[in-house]
């Protein structure tokens, strides 16, 4: 169709790795010859195997579509965006790219360390096809947006990573390319360079042009992207609406099949939602009613549950101890109703332990994690700054000066 810009069939892609050899000396090597001087004459290598980095992997790409690859280290991912780059080749399959590619996959990809800064904005541009009059009417803004105007005439190889990032991805996107390849490079950069980046994938995006974005942050994929690729182990694992597709890829690295732990005690063993299309995956902010599986070894007349709740640092977000009466021993179910849970997208997990009227038990870290798959509300990088997702409104109004110190009230 005219409207697609790649097309992967079936890309496949394998490399040779070499097993580590016991190290041999050079006399140990002679005395090896002399004894079987035929050796020099077979072709033997030091120990090789092959590995598939891509197996198999087919999808299209339509004009204008800002689609986040995702996966862990060694899923694939930088291997398929050097192929759509056109760096290395596939083993089998076949890829076709319709458009000028501009691609940030590795720190001083495409660059030369001798040449100058302002020497390498204009080599870029040759390499995309462009004239030099056509990268002098950009030239003003990569400068501005990369901050590295200082260094302009020193040769990239004294440019800091993080200064070459700056470059990289100021030339990538400034030079228009109709299809963008970012790769998880951006995370050399500093907070406010996130930030920049992010808000200039989306002006590229609005612009009508293609964004394959890869990373490790869910919600910056989230924010940005419409649809989602998920590689693991080399193969497509799915591909589909990104909301759906991150919170699959999160209960899967959160290994949400891991078994409850057998009870011990007076102790919570577990817990699901109880009105969600998934058990364990936040799909709405409330009102949400969530049940905690305990088992009481003895009956418990005045006994208190500790829950609390906590992000993926561990930190705790939300804490309560409630006091409950009367329960007999035997297996029960504590429902814990809340009007709102407005948080991020990303894993949560719950702690729990119960006090019997003697002793508190030990703190358990229930299985399997809360895995919030909401729409994000705010910006994309609010995953670094804050844990809820509120809605909001802002409003400023202008009130004489002199009325700061006196009036503090809000705007009518």
């Amino acid at each position: 169709m005219q409207d697609i810009v790649i097309q992967a069939e079936g890309l496949s892609k394998r490399y040779q790795r070499q097993r580590a050899s016991s190290y041999r000396t050079l006399r140990d090597s002679l005395a090896e010859t002399l004894r079987h001087p035929w050796h020099l004459f077979a072709r033997r290598g030091p120990g090789r195997e092959w590995f598939w980095a891509l197996r198999e992997v087919s999808f299209e790409v339509r004009a204008g579509e800002v689609l986040g690859v995702i996966g862990r280290n060694g899923a694939g991912k930088t291997t398929l965006l050097k192929i759509l780059s056109r760096i290395t080749r596939p083993t089998a399959g076949r890829v076709w790219v319709r458009g000028r590619v501009g691609s940030l996959l590795e720190i001083g990809t495409g660059f030369h360390p001798e040449l100058t800064g302002r020497e390498n904005i204009y080599l870029s541009g040759v390499l995309l096809g462009m004239k030099r009059r056509e990268v002098a009417a950009r030239f003003d803004r990569i400068v501005e947006f990369s901050g590295v105007g200082p260094f302009l005439e020193t040769p990239l190889k004294h440019f800091s990573a993080g200064m070459q990032t700056r470059l990289a991805f100021a030339v990538a996107a400034h030079l228009e390319p109709e299809i963008l390849l970012v790769d998880e490079v951006l995370a050399v950069g500093d907070l406010e360079f996130q930030q920049r980046c992010l808000g200039k994938m989306s002006e590229v995006a609005q612009g009508g042009r293609t964004v394959l974005f890869v990373s490790h942050h869910m919600n910056q994929i989230r924010h940005l992207c419409s649809r989602c690729l998920w590689l693991d182990n080399g193969q497509l694992r799915a591909d589909g609406a990104t909301q759906a597709v991150v919170a699959a890829y999160e209960s899967s690295a959160l290994n949400l099949t891991a078994p409850p732990a057998a009870p011990r005690g007076c102790e919570v063993v577990g817990w699901e939602l109880a009105d969600s299309r998934s058990p364990h995956t936040l799909d709405h902010a409330g009102p949400v009613i969530i049940r905690f599986s305990a088992w009481l070894t003895e009956p418990i007349a005045r006994g208190t549950l500790r829950l609390q709740l906590t992000d993926a640092l561990g930190r705790v977000i939300w804490h309560v101890d409630w006091r409950f009466t009367g329960l007999p021993a035997g297996p029960c179910i504590f429902s814990l109703k809340l009007a709102h849970l407005p948080l991020r997208p990303g894993p949560y997990g719950w702690r729990a332990a119960m006090f019997d009227g003697g002793r508190w038990s030990d703190t358990q870290s229930l299985t399997p994690p809360l895995v919030v798959a909401l729409p994000p509300i705010a910006f994309a990088l609010g995953e670094f700054h804050s844990v809820l997702d509120l809605p909001f409104e802002l409003e400023a109004c202008p009130v004489p000066a002199e009325a700061i110190p006196r009036d503090h009230s809000s705007c009518s």
